[in-house]
This record gives C-alpha cells, sequence and structure tokens, in this order.
C-alpha cells in the first residue's frame, strides 16, 4: 500500500519545473514522520513483518528482534505477556471485522539505550477455529507523552518545593513501613522536624526566603539520611522522617545529627544569612505506635512538647499515665458539654461584684455551670479548659450569651457580667447574635458588661478595640480580667477604651502579708484611677485586705468575703441592685 511516486529528472533551474510533477512520499514516509510504523502479525508462525520504514522508527532494535513476536516480546517493559494477554488470550469474538485493541508499552534494544514508549493499536482476526490467527497494526512512539505522565505522577506524588515525598506519599510510606515491620517483627523510627519560627521568617524576609530556607532544610536532612530512609514533607514548616532498623539508641544520635546539620550553619539567602533551628518529635513503631494515625498524632504531640519545653530538641513520645488519663476525661467532658447544650442543661451562677464602701452589689459576674444527670454541677474551671481545647467554646459562649440576655430582659434592676473566651472576640456568628439579641430586647445593653481577659489584649491589641469599639457602640461596658497576669501596659489600656480592671487574684489574696503583692496592686488601682477606669480586686477574703482595698481607692471587690457564686438569683429573692451603686460604672465611660 505504497503511495505511488513520480521522479522529475529536470533541474529545477529550468523553466518548466514549475510544471512537472513532485516527488510524492510513501507512506512508510509518512508514517516514519509521525513516529510510527505499521505492522502484520502472522500467530501461527509467529513473523512478524513491517514496513519499509522500521528502521527509522525503531532504531535501536536489532533487526532479528523484529522478525519474531516471540523475540520482540521479550524487549517489552514492564510486562512481557502484555501483547500475549489482549491478543493470544482474548475473550471477544471475531464477527468478520476483526477485534481492535490497543496498548501501551516500553521496549529497550539493549542495557546501555533508553526505554522506547509505544502505543501500539490494531485488529486481530480470527481464523477458520474462531481464534485470533492473524494481528494486523500500527506502533507509534510515545517518548514525549510518557515522559509528561511520568511528570504529572510525580508533581502528584512528590512535594514541589522540596522534591521529597507530598504528605500523601509519606503516609503511604509509613503505612508500608508499619506493615513490613509487623511482618519482620522489626522496629523503625517516625520523626517530625519542624522548622522553628518559620512564621517570623515569612514576616522579616517574605515568603521567597522562607521557602529558600525550606529547601535547604530538606537538603541538610537529606544527605544525613541512610539508604532506605524516607523524607516526606509533612505540612509546611515540618518534614517527616521513616528512619528504618532504628532503635531507641539509634533515634538519639540521628536525631543530633540532623539538629546539628540544621543549626550549625546559617542558610544563606538573596535577603542574607538566615540563622535556624528545628525541633524534632519522635516515636519508636512498633512499640509506641502500631497504626499511621497513632504514629503521626502522637509525633506531633511530641513536637509540640518539644517546643513548648525547649526549642532546637528532640523530644520522644512515651506513654503517660496522667496524659491519657487527661485524655479520657476530655473525651468523656467533651461528652457531656454536647450533650448539656442540647438538653439544655448549661446554666449560670452569680458572683456579686460590691461597692468597697457600702458593700452593696454593684453587678454580678455570670459563671457557666453544667447540671449533670444526677443533679450535680461542673464548675467552669471543669469546662472552660476543655470546651476552649476541644473547640466547643464557642457554643458554650452563644449558651451563655442566650442566657445572660435573657436574664437581663426579664429583671429590669439587674446588671449582670460574662466572660467570652479569645476565639469568640473574633467569631462573626456570635457578633450576628449578640447584634439580634439587642434590637429584640431594647435597654439591655446598656446593664451588660462583657469581659475578655489580660491575655487577649495584649496579642491582638488591634482586633480587640474594635470589637471593644463595636460593643460600646451598643451601649456595654468592657472589663479586662484577670488584669495583673499579663502586664499589660497602661497605654494599651487607654487606647482600648476599657471601663473596668479586674486586678488578678493571684495577686490580691495575699496583700496582707506580701509587700511584693501590696505594692503592685497599689499601683495598678492608682494609675487606673489617673485613666478614669474603675477597679475591681478579685478573690478577696477577709476584712483586711478589703481594708487595704478601700484605703487605696479600690472601687469594688468580689470574693469569699462578698459572697461566692450561687444558682440562686438574687434579684429574684427580692434584693435589688441600687442604680446609684452601678452609675459610677457608667460614669467612667462619659455617662
Amino acid at each position: 500500500m505504497t503511495i505511488a511516486s513520480v521522479h522529475n529528472s529536470r533541474s529545477p533551474e529550468s523553466g518548466e519545473a514549475a510544471f512537472a510533477p513532485r516527488a510524492q512520499p510513501t507512506g512508510d514516509d509518512l508514517l516514519a514522520t509521525l513516529g510510527q510504523v505499521s505492522f502484520s502479525w502472522d500467530i501461527a508462525s509467529d513473523a512478524l513483518h513491517w514496513g519499509g520504514n522500521v528502521a527509522a522508527v525503531l532504531r535501536d532494535i536489532s533487526p532479528s528482534a523484529l522478525t519474531r513476536a516471540g523475540e520482540f516480546s521479550k524487549l517489552i517493559e514492564p510486562s512481557r505477556s502484555i501483547r500475549n494477554d489482549v491478543v493470544l488470550n482474548a475473550t471477544a469474538s471475531d464477527a468478520g471485522e476483526g477485534v481492535p485493541y490497543q496498548i501501551e508499552y516500553g521496549v529497550r534494544g539493549s542495557t546501555s539505550v533508553p526505554v522506547l514508549w509505544i502505543d501500539e493499536c490494531g485488529r486481530w482476526f480470527a481464523g477458520a477455529d474462531g481464534k485470533p490467527s492473524h494481528v494486523r497494526g500500527i506502533i507509534r512512539i510515545n517518548n514525549e507523552r510518557h515522559a509528561r505522565d511520568e511528570q504529572l505522577l510525580k508533581l502528584s506524588q512528590d512535594d514541589p518545593l522540596t522534591g521529597a515525598f507530598n504528605r500523601t506519599r509519606l503516609t503511604a510510606a509509613l503505612a508500608e513501613a508499619i506493615e513490613e515491620a509487623n511482618r519482620f517483627r522489626s522496629s523503625f523510627a517516625f520523626m517530625l522536624v519542624g522548622i522553628d519560627h518559620l512564621a517570623q521568617i515569612n514576616d522579616a524576609f517574605g515568603y521567597e526566603v522562607a521557602d529558600q530556607v525550606i529547601l535547604e532544610v530538606a537538603k541538610r536532612i537529606r544527605v544525613r539520611l541512610r539508604g532506605g530512609d524516607v523524607i516526606g514533607r509533612f505540612s509546611g514548616n515540618k518534614f517527616g522522617l521513616i528512619l528504618k532498623n532504628c532503635s531507641v539508641d539509634d533515634m538519639h544520635v540521628a536525631a543530633e545529627r540532623f539538629l546539628a546539620g540544621i543549626r550549625d550553619e546559617v542558610v544563606p539567602t538573596r535577603s542574607g544569612p538566615v540563622a535556624l533551628t528545628a525541633s524534632i518529635g519522635a516515636i519508636n513503631a512498633l512499640r509506641h505506635a502500631s497504626t499511621v494515625e497513632e504514629a503521626m498524632s502522637r509525633t506531633q504531640e511530641a513536637l509540640d512538647l518539644a517546643k513548648a519545653r525547649r526549642r532546637g530538641s528532640l523530644m520522644v513520645w512515651r506513654p503517660n499515665i496522667e496524659r491519657e488519663a487527661q485524655r479520657r476525661v476530655n473525651i468523656r467532658v467533651t461528652d457531656e458539654i454536647v450533650t448539656a447544650l442540647n438538653e439544655r442543661r448549661i446554666v449560670m451562677a452569680y458572683e456579686p461584684v460590691v461597692s468597697t464602701v457600702s458593700r452593696q452589689p454593684a453587678f454580678h459576674e455570670c459563671l457557666v455551670r453544667m447540671r449533670q444527670e444526677d443533679g450535680a454541677y461542673s464548675l467552669s474551671p471543669d469546662i472552660v479548659p476543655v470546651a476552649e481545647k476541644l473547640g466547643l467554646i464557642r457554643l458554650v459562649d452563644h449558651r451563655v450569651l442566650e442566657l445572660v440576655v435573657a436574664e437581663l430582659a426579664d429583671s429590669p434592676q439587674t446588671r449582670l457580667s460574662l466572660n467570652i473566651s479569645p476565639d469568640t472576640t473574633m467569631d462573626p456568628d456570635w457578633w450576628a447574635s449578640i447584634e439580634s439579641l439587642m434590637r429584640a430586647y431594647p435597654g439591655v445593653a446598656e446593664r451588660l458588661i462583657v469581659e475578655i481577659t489580660e491575655t487577649v489584649a495584649i496579642q491582638d491589641l488591634d482586633d480587640v478595640r474594635g470589637f471593644v469599639t463595636r460593643l460600646k457602640n451598643f451601649g456595654s461596658r468592657i472589663a479586662i480580667d484577670d488584669f495583673g497576669a499579663g502586664y499589660t501596659s497602661f497605654r494599651n489600656l487607654r487606647k482600648l477604651g476599657v471601663d473596668i480592671v479586674k486586678i488578678d487574684g493571684a495577686f490580691v489574696q495575699n496583700i496582707p502579708r506580701s509587700s511584693d503583692d501590696r505594692a503592685f496592686v497599689q499601683t495598678l488601682i492608682d494609675l487606673a484611677h489617673r485613666l478614669g477606669i474603675k477597679t475591681v480586686a478579685e478573690w478577696v477574703q477577709d476584712e483586711e485586705s478589703a481594708a487595704l482595698l478601700q484605703g487605696w481607692g479600690c472601687d469594688y471587690i468580689q470574693g469569699r468575703l462578698t459572697g461566692l457564686a450561687s444558682l440562686t438569683k438574687p434579684w429574684a429573692a427580692g434584693e435589688s441592685i441600687p442604680l446609684k451603686s452601678a452609675m459610677p460604672i457608667a460614669a467612667a465611660a462619659g455617662d
């Protein structure tokens, strides 16, 4: 099936050349241009017959290997039986037009030449017995597509920045290591190497420099790995390492090798040298981790402990009875909190905050309580820390807000304060709730005091300033709780525009016996008054402390001396809060 060609013997310079017929390429020439060659295969004799351009297409294959299908199949990678599988072992039937097939494979003429990747498509035709008798087809060289596919596969499995395994492939490698350790009763180490202070490097130099740092750390770790060890990018600043046949002693030696390699030399970057340290969390598997989930979570836990204890160090995970007990408590309390929220068993206790001089209640602080199924109550210290740690505090704060606003609406003579967690200050749903409640209950906002911790005020000054402004626009007051524990500057207090500071009880409870605490508390009260901010002293337990506080001008006190939190509502029993006692708080804000 060759396309006819006409050869013109006249010179192209002659005037008739333009009218002379041109030489036409053969069919094989066209196929060769496309990197293709046709073939036929007689199955009975195993003979292969190729188009005339076979030498141009299959350059590295010896002619002897092209004469028999069996010999050609010996060069196929990775599966030498692939052609037989789709032709000789086919289950389809030939209805007279042949049965089409298509396969992809590689052929290598010798170990000194690269693999040729081939797409083969054709049809096999049946003989009189219905079985494949002969094949006609075309093969096409497709190295570019295979290289592209290989690159896409590599990108899907490897981290594009460092070339290390990505998290998915690292997880698969960890699962294989666990399976292998189970099979051969061996052990290995899994480590998480976390680059310290990478966020600060991002802020100081930009993400390009941070990427240089990450790449350099990966290189330093990789050159210190043994053959067979694995490195993968676990997350932005963390690398996971699988160290095969690694004992506990070997683990410490390897970790120090990695840590020293990272810290001993600065990293040259386009913005200048950057000094680095890293922390490592490690675990011995299968001794302390028998699943991928255990290995990853416990190693992350060990890394967090290393960073909290001393950055640039190693922490090896080991069982801890107290930690496991606390985890079980967390699980139990989490279930209890969710159930109590669903069953409306979150309630309020009220602790009076009284005038230091008159001892009349100025307002009551609302403290969360959870009624258990047996009728007992869990206190705030048992609920709030767990709720904050496990992400449930937003739900609790939403419920507390509803309860406090409802109580303010039902009791027009009351003034209440509520504590909110750091996460709630930036929660848009909480803001939507309070705006809706303030519109539904006019006059409530003016009798609501919102307490935020000093730690929040220090860490997110600009955000907290916006939070304070929005609340004050409603008419509510703002108190800083546990003041003094974080040493917030009074300049920041003035910027925030808070109305009340509640002095941390840790400084108040010992003022009769500690000259340092007396000096500190007296100074706080004096500076707050100079800024027009009211003061509350917490944990006041005796008259001696109250007398000192009154002498220093402290406005309000709360604690054991004046009454601890109670589920009973004092105003429901006939006690009313004199509005004149509460007026100075409003006056502090310029009302």
